[in-house]
């Protein structure tokens, strides 16, 4: 049986979002911002009990930061749970977060880099279409755009961009999934390793040197999790060197069109997208475009 992705309906003024660390520590700058910016749209924001906490490289201990993030999930009130960095830690808690709350009251999801783990635990257990776009601490306009419309996300791809002539020609439709490919080749092996069977699978990530970056796409393809892929699409590769011999290597003899050159990722200004949406992925054009979709209710 097909599960239909749950797509929460978009913010409206005056709805309530939650601030949340569920990796890194945050600075009580980054919550100012991501207050400041939300309230300009007309948002109310609460932040987690443990949001500004600090335990070695944790926002706080798992037990604390699973509090938060399960407390956000459950609340009726609560309609976007906004992740506030990156960094490390979503792994250690994602297999006990409160997946029964998820599927009965599907809220918008927030962030990326190691919320990587996060989105897709959501797809694998409750067909969750989430955000993938700058954490709550750095989020700009765009993101706020994709958590408060349903208008198609399009994303072209710039000459500009480090990883652009990685490119295999060709038109793909299916389900963009994916994000950091660290945390991707370490869901491997996990239950929340997804069914790349017709996945647009999306590809970024920051401070890895080719070997590691190969190393990471190298165990994808052991695993199975590169068989069977509509395409693939490339986005930021920042500070990775030069890493498009690796990414033409590993992605060219998948025999799908592959994308690279798209602004998503560790950048100054990252684009946003929508994670478990159906996209068209076209090199002619040079674009990522999510494809229509009417937006769930509450």
């Amino acid at each position: 049986m097909t599960i239909m992705p749950l797509r929460p309906a978009p913010l409206r003024v005056g709805d309530l979002v939650a601030l949340i660390s569920p990796s890194g520590p945050v600075e009580a700058g980054r919550v100012d911002h991501a207050t400041r910016m939300l309230n300009a749209h007309g948002l109310r924001v609460q932040a987690g009990r443990h949001a500004l906490n600090r335990h070695t490289f944790f926002a706080g201990s798992d037990a604390q930061r699973l509090a938060d993030l399960d407390e956000a999930l459950r609340d009726p009130l609560v309609r976007g749970v906004l992740c506030m960095r990156g960094g490390y830690g979503a792994q250690r808690i994602v297999d006990d977060a409160d997946f029964a709350a998820v599927r009965a009251d599907p809220k918008h999801v927030l962030g990326f880099s190691d919320i990587t783990a996060l989105h897709l635990a959501l797809w694998k257990e409750a067909r969750l279409v989430t955000v993938h776009g700058p954490n709550a601490g750095r989020i700009d306009d765009g993101a706020v755009r994709a958590l408060t419309t349903d208008t198609p996300i399009v994303v072209t791809a710039a000459k500009t961009e480090g990883t652009f002539p990685v490119r295999v020609d060709g038109r793909a439709e299916g389900v963009l999934l994916g994000g950091n490919l660290t945390l991707l080749a370490a869901t491997a092996g996990t239950r929340h390793a997804w069914d790349p069977a017709g996945v647009v699978l999306m590809l970024e990530e920051v401070n890895e040197v080719p070997y590691r970056v190969d190393r990471s796409l190298v165990q994808l393809e052991r695993a199975g999790l590169l068989d069977g892929l509509a395409g693939v699409a490339v986005g930021q590769f920042t500070g990775c060197g030069d890493p498009t011999g690796v990414l033409l290597d590993r992605l060219g003899r998948l025999g799908v069109p592959v994308l690279g050159g798209l602004p998503i990722g560790h950048g100054d200004r990252p684009a946003t997208v929508r994670l478990g949406a159906p996209v068209i992925l076209d090199t002619e054009t040079g674009t990522l475009t999510e494809m229509n979709r009417e937006a769930g209710s509450r």
